[in-house]
């Protein structure tokens, strides 16, 4: 039975940082596409970084150059850094997971986790 567990969110002020925390289980992160989504209220899901099994990233624009994603394979973790936060990051920032190829499109992913909120107060 595959988990994915969000951990890190909270209340930050723009400017500030959060580390997003996404632990895997009934699955290895290495052998996935381990991808952040969020949704902010009354919008769509939407793309925000993402690693692929053989250790690629992907950046949204929106984020590109304010976030890092990483992957820790001994903790089955995957990780989500982002700096400069902005109140137009304010989201439920989502983990989901997918065998080997990687898309932004959330539609095509079979695992996901409940979510972290995320509010930036400006």
């Amino acid at each position: 039975q595959v988990q994915l567990v969000e951990s890190g969110g909270g209340l930050v002020q723009a400017g500030g940082s959060l580390r997003l925390s996404c632990v895997a289980s009934g699955l290895t992160v290495s052998q996935y596409a381990m991808v952040w989504f969020r949704q902010a209220s009354g919008k769509e899901r939407e793309h925000v970084a993402g690693i692929s099994w053989s250790g690629i990233t992907n950046y949204a624009d929106s984020v590109k150059g304010r976030s890092t994603v990483s992957r820790d394979n001994a903790k089955n973790t995957v990780y989500l850094q982002m700096n400069s936060l902005k109140p137009e990051d304010t989201a439920v920032y989502y983990c989901a997971a997918r065998a080997y190829i990687y898309y932004t499109n959330p539609k095509m992913y079979d695992y996901w986790g409940q979510g972290t909120q995320v509010t930036v107060s400006s």
